[in-house]
């Protein structure tokens, strides 16, 4: 008898832990006329605000080790500011830096975020000081509120988003990439959606959905604060679930993707008509809806594992990079962790599609979603092919042919170790 309850003591001793996973969100909003960010034409400040900015966070918890996804509706973490706020958020929360996945949905219709006055508008200082202290009290609050969780994954389609190389011609007349929209181009259009209830329950606690776009359907005229296509979906999807879901949005790997409707002037609703940023935003959120209903959440003892890598790729000569730096040459970060079977990747720059696709295939995961702009504004990382045709990705960026590819290899490196 002894025996036996020896046997089974050690049978309940090695079961694994439940996952556990906190939601949090908050309102990043600016509450006076900031600078938006994106576009170096737009000169004036916001006149207003078309729907709101958030920063969500969903974190999650296995036996001592965590993961933390912090997806804001902003551009991304430029002129220096993303170490000074990850710095802030690790400090108050004690998570190690590869537990934190800061980033952001690339929208240009919200504030710069910028804690240097001599490098912008005094008010934008002021609102990333204030989004500093959100952020940091925000992600707090999902480590606080830890609870176990059942997890599914799905994947999707969508067309909201287009290759935006077009080959065409210069004033001169010579060969040249513009931007505009190349749907002859084949891309990866997947959807990857992440379902998470609280245990024993069917009930929809938060979504994750990453998807390949720029959220810059609105141009540089539009002065009006807004999500774009990332935050309206995110918006859609929060309204249609209801019941306090957080709908968590991250832009996969889009440094040459656009989406179909295009830096438009504004907001056009005469006559009926449905403004493109606001029916753009709806499809996404109605495909991750659908591929919702799809998903059942599995209970999960899922391991938690996450590893942060600074990579140096070779640079272009400084002459060679035509545009105006907004932060100085820096290491590509990378962050990759795990989920049980679903692996996230985290990249510090505006990655092409067909690197992201590279990732995915080549990943030992069944389940991989890209995240850009994420611990990082490293700048493009073209494909190599991509440099003889030029363009503004390839003008711009700071690094040599074959960077991409070897990031892609870096981070099969990264994902393997992560699986073992």
């Amino acid at each position: 008898m002894m025996a036996a309850c020896l046997l089974a003591a050690n049978a309940l001793a090695a079961e694994p832990a439940p996952l556990r996973a906190g939601i949090a969100s908050c309102d990043i909003t600016p509450t006076m006329p900031v600078m938006l960010a994106g576009y170096a034409s737009r000169k004036e400040l916001s006149q207003g605000v078309h729907d709101p900015l958030s920063a969500r966070v969903v974190a999650f918890e296995n036996g001592g080790q965590r993961l933390v996804l912090v997806s804001c509706d902003l551009i991304g973490f430029y002129y220096g500011s993303v170490e000074p706020i990850r710095k802030a958020i690790l400090d108050a929360t004690q998570l190690k830096p590869s537990e934190l996945f800061l980033s952001a949905t690339h929208t240009h219709s919200g504030p710069w975020v910028n804690f240097d006055p001599q490098k912008g508008h005094t008010n934008n200082v002021e609102y990333s000081k204030a989004l500093q202290g959100k952020l940091v009290e925000t992600v707090r609050a999902a480590l606080e509120n830890l609870a176990p969780v059942q997890i599914g994954v799905g994947s999707g389609a969508s067309s909201v988003g287009a290759n935006r190389r077009l080959p065409g011609r210069d004033k001169a007349g010579n060969p040249t990439i513009l931007l505009n929209r190349n749907p002859a181009v084949m891309t990866d259009r997947e959807v990857q959606v992440l379902k998470l209830t609280r245990a024993g329950t069917n009930d929809v606690a938060a979504v994750l959905f990453a998807y390949a776009t720029h959220s810059t359907s609105l141009g540089a005229k539009n002065l009006l604060v807004s999500g774009d296509v990332h935050g309206l979906a995110e918006q859609f999807l929060e309204k249609y679930l209801g019941c306090g879901v957080v709908a968590a949005a991250f832009a996969g790997a889009s440094g040459d993707i656009d989406p179909w409707f295009r830096v438009l002037p504004g907001f056009k609703t005469n006559n009926g008509w449905i403004p493109e940023p606001v029916l753009l935003g709806t499809m996404l959120g109605e495909e991750v809806a659908h591929v919702l209903e799809g998903i059942q959440p599995r209970s999960t003892n899922c391991t938690v594992r996450t590893m942060l890598k600074a990579v140096e790729f070779p640079r272009k000569p400084r002459v060679e990079t035509t545009t105006a730096a907004v932060s100085p040459p820096q290491p590509f970060h990378i962050t990759v962790g795990r989920v049980g079977d679903i692996a996230f990747v985290g990249l510090g720059g505006e990655v092409y599609n067909a690197i992201g696709k590279a990732i995915k295939t080549a990943s030992p995961f069944p389940h991989t979603f890209i995240i850009t702009h994420c611990n990082g504004a490293a700048g493009y990382v073209p494909t190599k092919e991509s440099y003889a045709d030029g363009g503004y990705e390839v003008r711009t960026t700071p690094y040599e042919p074959g960077a991409g590819e070897r990031l892609a290899e870096e981070v099969g490196r990264m994902l393997r170790d992560l699986g073992k």
